[in-house]
């Protein structure tokens, strides 16, 4: 009983000085206002979110080269967390194969207590560490593979141990917090520290924190996607349609990018087998799919490139 009232109080001293835990001087008043009134103020907090981010790029772009860089190499990218910082490391990574047509191994979300953990709470899962090591464990760690640990605070058991983990096999590491000079910054070769300041609402960092952790977590995957060859111009060529919607999507996609109508748009991904990225070429070079399909190969995937290379 001692040592966890010990432990209890230190952790209570851990938490005064992180910025995220503490209260807000502007919000003080929040629970005498209005809905209106109560809005503007939390608007106001949501103002302070992108310009923490922007102070945070030079971070966001070290980080964005190191997984472009292992993912050239045959790595993979890992988010590693717990809690919403968790659950938004998954929702970023399930969200990249319907977005940019890859393999459902290259971008995964761990997160501690496991799937059910989603939905629901697990008790004590953040703060084990030796859990974090087991759940990458399970997936095969390589020193290919890029490790991004999670957490507003910047001092969760389980993101920590699982950087730590994944550098002492060689892997390249990122944390991603909310606090300047963390425990889990400083166990990462990159600290992306995303200072928003003290919550609205002190105790529930799904807020402005929240908010900071997706934008850059969507930054890192769009960016790389893009690095990647993803994209032509400004539109996602390499969309998976598979439903109505993104069929529909895919078709669009190829009339912005070639000005063509949806005749010959339609025409175009028939014959490239529902591929936007290869329709384009199609159309744009007017080659025939088993050609276009090697100009994109001698191009790395990159469609501006195959382009270029028939002399459009």
């Amino acid at each position: 009983m001692m040592q966890k009232t010990a432990t209890r109080d230190a952790l209570i001293e851990q938490l005064g000085h992180i910025v995220s835990e503490g209260q807000n001087p502007d919000t003080l008043d929040i629970d005498l206002l209005d809905t209106h009134a109560l809005l503007v103020k939390l608007n106001q907090e949501d103002f302070k979110v992108p310009q923490a981010v922007k102070a945070a790029l030079p971070q966001i772009v070290q980080a964005v080269d190191t997984i472009v860089d292992a993912l050239k190499s045959g790595g993979r990218l890992f988010y590693i967390g717990a809690g919403t910082s968790g659950r938004l490391g998954v929702l970023d990574a399930v969200e990249c194969p319907p977005t940019f047509s890859v393999s459902h191994e290259l971008v995964q979300g761990v997160l501690a207590g496991g799937e059910k953990a989603m939905f629901k709470a697990v008790e004590g899962a953040e703060d084990n560490g030796d859990l974090a090591i087991q759940d990458l464990r399970g997936r095969e760690l390589t020193a290919r593979d890029v490790v991004v640990g999670i957490a507003a605070s910047g001092r969760t058991p389980y993101a920590i141990a699982g950087v730590e983990y994944a550098a002492s096999l060689g892997c390249r590491t990122i944390g991603i917090s909310c606090s300047p000079d963390s425990a889990l910054g400083q166990a990462s070769h990159i600290d992306i520290a995303v200072v928003v300041g003290p919550e609205a609402l002190t105790g529930s960092t799904r807020m402005k924190s929240g908010s900071a952790q997706k934008m850059v977590l969507n930054m890192l995957t769009t960016a790389s996607m893009i690095r990647l060859g993803k994209s032509y111009r400004n539109l996602m060529v390499d969309v998976n349609a598979s439903n109505e919607k993104l069929r529909a999507r895919a078709v669009r996609i190829v009339m912005q990018a070639t000005d063509c109508d949806k005749h010959t748009a339609n025409e175009a991904l028939a014959e490239a087998d529902n591929n936007a990225k290869l329709a384009i070429l199609l159309v744009l070079t007017g080659v025939g799919a088993e050609q276009g399909k090697k100009m994109l190969q001698q191009a790395n995937g990159f469609l501006r490139q195959a382009v270029e290379s028939n002399g459009r």
